[in-house]
This record gives structure tokens, sequence and C-alpha cells, in this order.
């Protein structure tokens, strides 16, 4: 239900936001989740259900009415994870966008997170010989380009980069500045083929070498991303080209990472919320305490992996850092970020990005130019030698 006393009637939850059972909920969550405002409240259903007979995977069952396809499938013994693990189907965004856990359904593919129960379906969980889909939308040229782009292409003046955005993230941050692309269920999936014609489309168009996908959270569809990489690739054989990632690294193993760099992509940026767990858990909105951990302790060692590994000969990394003194009222944790970071490589390139009023967070204050370049001086103090801060006059580099 709606609480009136915040709903502002922006229209979110109905043009960003499908619900896929306007009737009756089936606790899909998702209005709840991206609602910017908080409008949404859970409400216990009491009301009978019906019982349905589905087939999932060959076996006939009897389940409960007006569920979604995930709950049905957790009834009857299918485990979900939001860290990827082995024999557990991956739901890593819950709204709709990513199609990580998606199954098919009389035939077609669709997110189980995001579908009705309805009797007569007939449900397969192996999509291992289905070509993967994932709504991804805002094709469109960068002027400055993302965290993984070097700091010397930034305001040259000129379109130096197209991107694409992917829907859905596996993070709750309240602060979130993509949130429009985050929690969209409505707009249409795409191959990855079809997303890698579009893209290379806009490179041919604004003539430029640099290609980026980000999100929303591009890697927790991990079999759409390798595909729509390789697609890429075969599509942009020149040696200019450059195949750019930006991410939150927070399930990017060592093994993932290998295999990205083996399709080829020459760029990464990798997000790294913050060091201490309970600054990690403010910023992302995770309140499990053990799936924090798991996110964090990822994303610092995808970090170290690749920079032990494969930069800079193989591959260019950029690094995010978020900053607002809502999260960072002193500059210790900013201080002790860049002294690891230094530890791995003080050549690596930082860029501080300056967290602003938006989604749910609309009570904090922009930094100010003069409060950026002190988290740029601290970090220089830590032993970093190419640190770059977004500010309201724009970005400022070494």
């Amino acid at each position: 239900m709606k609480d009136k006393s915040k709903c502002v009637d922006c229209g979110f939850c109905s043009n960003v936001i499908r619900c896929p059972s306007p009737e009756r909920c089936i606790g899909c969550e998702a209005c709840y989740l991206g609602c910017p405002y908080e409008a949404v409240v859970p409400t216990e259903d009491f009301e009978a259900r019906k019982t349905i007979k589905v087939t999932i995977d060959g076996e006939q069952y009897e389940v409960p009415e007006y569920l979604t396809v995930k709950t049905v499938l957790e009834i009857v013994g299918y485990r979900f994870t939001r860290f990827p693990e082995k024999d557990a189907l991956f739901v890593p965004c819950g709204t709709g966008g990513c199609y990580s856990c998606a199954v098919l359904i009389n035939g077609e593919l669709r997110p189980s997170c995001h579908t009705r129960i309805e009797d007569g379906m007939i449900i397969k969980t192996d999509v291992t010989n289905v070509t993967p889909r994932r709504i991804i939308e805002g094709f469109t040229p960068h002027t400055v380009g993302g965290v993984g782009t070097p700091y010397y292409l930034k305001g040259i003046g000129h379109y130096i980069e197209v991107a694409c955005f992917a829907a859905g993230c596996n993070l709750r941050c309240k602060t979130c500045q993509n949130y429009f692309v985050t929690y969209d269920s409505v707009s249409v999936p795409l191959t990855p083929r079809e997303a890698a014609l579009k893209l290379t489309s806009l490179r041919r168009k604004y003539r430029v070498n640099r290609m980026a996908i980000s999100g929303g959270e591009p890697t927790i569809n991990r079999r759409w991303l390798l595909e729509f990489f390789k697609e890429l690739r075969k599509m942009n054989k020149d040696e200019k080209a450059r195949f750019h990632l930006d991410t939150n690294t927070t399930i990017l193993t060592k093994d993932y990472i290998d295999e990205l760099i083996e399709i080829g992509i020459t760029d990464i940026g990798p997000d790294l919320k913050a060091l201490n767990l309970e600054t990690f858990q403010l910023i992302t909105g995770i309140d499990d305490k053990e799936l924090a951990m798991k996110y964090l302790k990822t994303s610092w060692e995808a970090v170290k992996y690749i920079a032990d590994n494969y930069y800079p000969e193989k591959i260019f990394m950029g690094i995010g850092i978020p900053y607002n003194k809502f999260f960072h009222p002193t500059m210790d944790e900013i201080y002790k970020m860049g002294l690891k970071i230094a530890e791995i490589d003080p050549e690596i390139q930082v860029c501080v990005l300056d967290y602003r009023p938006e989604f749910r967070r609309r009570d904090i204050k922009q930094p100010t130019t003069q409060e950026m370049l002190q988290v740029k001086k601290t970090l220089e103090i830590a032993g970093l030698k190419t640190v770059i801060v977004q500010t309201t006059m724009g970005h400022i580099g070494p």
C-alpha cells in the first residue's frame, strides 16, 4: 500500500517500474525497493489463495496463486542467493531488470523475481542453451566517460566515449545517481548481440574509439555480459577499439575477471564504496552483515587481483571512491582507503565522486569544491599520484 503522506505522484512506480500483478500484490517488492520517496509500505496479505497446478523441470506441483515464480520455486525446494553460488539460482536485483534469475516460462525467458505464477505454467530452470536477455538502455555519447576512463581524456571538449547502461543492481544505495535505469522493469530486454549492435552503431555515428557499459550493475548477469563483450569485439576488430566496464566489483571474483580479460575488455572502473563495513552498509543499504562483508571483501580483492595480474600491461584501471561528509564526517577512512590503494599501486588512477542529494537521500548536501579538493589532498598525502575529484565546477585532476 501507499503512504499518502510520502507519495508525491511522481509516476515512478508506473512509468519505470512495471507491476506484474496490478489486481493483487504478489510480493515482488519492486515498487517497495524502487520508490524514490519510500512511499510504498509492505503489508501482510491474509486473504486466502487458491491452489493452482504448475510444471517445474518436468515435475507437477500444486502451489498457491498470486505469488512470484521465484517464491514458488523456493517453496518447492529451489535455493536462491544474492551472491553467486554453485547449485543455486542467483537473484541479485529482485526488481526484474537484470534477468539473472530468469527461467523459461512457457518457452519464454522471463525473470522469476518479477513474474506472477499462473495456472498451467511450464517452467524450466536450466537456461544454459537459451540466449540471455537483459534490460539495457541509455545508449548515449559522453564527453567525460566513467570511473574507468583515463583522466587525460576527460573534459577535452568533445565526445570521447559511447555508453549503455544495464538495469538492475545488487546494492540498495539510497544515493543511487542512476536510479531511473537501476529500477527499470518496463523497457524491453535485449540480447547481447542487439545491445552490441546498438553501441557499435553509436560508436560509428560519433566517431569515437571507446565503448562502455555501466549501470545499475553490469556484472550481475555474468553470461549476458560476457557474450555482450564477445559480440562487441566481433563488431569492432580495429586496434583503436576500447572496451570499458564500470562496476561496483562486489561479485567480481578472480575467475570472472580472468574471463573478462580473456574476451578482451581493455578498461575497468571498480567503484570501491568504503573500507569499513559500517560505512559500506550505510552507503549501499545492505542490511545483511554477512552479505555486506562478502561484497566488500570481494571488491577489494578484485582490485588487488587486477593490479597484480593485468594492470597496466593488459588493462587500464581507474578506481572510484564516493565522498560525502554524511558518510565520512572525518577524513580518516578516506585517508586509510588511499593508503590501502597506494599499497596495491600508487600509480592507479582514483576518481572521487561527489555524492549529491539523489534518490532517497535528498536530505544530504552536495560537497563543495573546497571539500572535494581536501579529499584530493588527503589521498595524495596517503601516497596516490593520480587523483581526480568530481566537483560542481567539473573534474579536477592531477
